[in-house]
């Protein structure tokens, strides 16, 4: 794959990286909104859509199982999360979010709006265009 070097490349690439330094900076502030790290509320983000064992975690997170084992006991003192067997593996705990934890989630995925008023100022033809564009950058087969 040819890298491309030329302006317009790099001031996408520098656009792109202006969208994700608010996305994360929005994620903080929602976070602690909640008295969550951004680390905490990732793992729950993750759990709440469905139970995992740490390791899985710490490799969608690309971060050390010991620093998942932390943050899910930080989350199961407070009732967000809990821990439990593996029905396929019983030697296995997977940790998955409690009512609690899914609704706390909620509130954080809501919660970030810094993209919401923007795209919904682009037609539904444009955000499509974007979305298959973000899809292609990211190998996302959208089939």
């Amino acid at each position: 794959m040819a890298t491309r070097t030329d302006a317009l490349t790099l001031e996408v690439v520098d656009l792109v990286a202006t969208v994700v330094a608010r996305y994360h900076e929005e994620y903080e502030d929602a976070a602690a909104q909640h008295s969550l790290t951004g680390a905490q509320a990732r793992v729950l983000a993750l759990l709440a859509h469905e139970p995992l064992p740490m390791r899985r975690i710490a490799m969608r997170l690309k971060c050390e199982p010991s620093n998942i084992t932390g943050i899910v006991d930080r989350l199961e003192s407070r009732g967000l999360v809990e821990r439990r067997p593996d029905p396929d593996d019983r030697r296995v705990k997977l940790a998955a979010a409690t009512a609690e934890g899914r609704r706390t989630a909620g509130h954080l995925k809501s919660s970030l709006n810094f993209a919401r008023e923007p795209l919904a100022g682009l037609s539904v033809a444009e955000r499509t265009v974007l979305r298959g564009l973000l899809q292609r950058i990211l190998g996302i087969d959208p089939t």
